[in-house]
């Protein structure tokens, strides 16, 4: 499986665990696996990972977001791109193997998938600020 597609996964899961919230992250990525082909997803160790990841630092991810999104309370931030602003949140800050440059495309790019027209600019910008918030990784 290719990171992008596991990353995509990820970010279904964390999109389903907002709507979830009394339910585990491992009772989350379980059903998922009943619903997609188990041996592929089980397989790859970056979804489970990345997915408790992120609810594993929930506050502090959260946090950021609420931080470098300007004039934008949480509440109206959609669902949608607050699971993508999660998942490339929690690469920018915790996955030391993922250049800054990949985790800001990729969210832009699931942005352009999965939100409205003008999602991806939004989650962009904020992403810029996180990026030099928790300061550049080694690319």
């Amino acid at each position: 499986m290719k990171r992008r597609e596991a990353r995509e996964i990820a970010f279904c899961l964390i999109f389903e665990k907002d709507f979830m919230k009394e339910v585990s992250c491992t009772e989350v990525y379980n059903n998922a696996l009943i619903y997609l082909d188990y041996n592929e997803i089980d397989s790859e160790p970056y979804i489970l990972s990345t997915f408790k990841g992120v609810y594993d630092n929930i506050e502090d991810i959260d946090t950021l977001i609420n931080n470098s999104s300007s004039n934008w309370e949480s509440d109206r931030i959609s669902r949608v791109s607050k699971a993508i602003l999660r998942l490339a949140t929690y690469e920018l800050k915790y996955a030391e193997d993922i250049p800054v440059k990949i985790a800001v495309n990729e969210a832009v790019e699931l942005a352009k998938k999965f939100d409205d027209e003008k999602a991806f600019s939004f989650i962009n910008g904020v992403l810029a600020k996180i990026a030099r918030e928790v300061g550049e990784k080694d690319e």
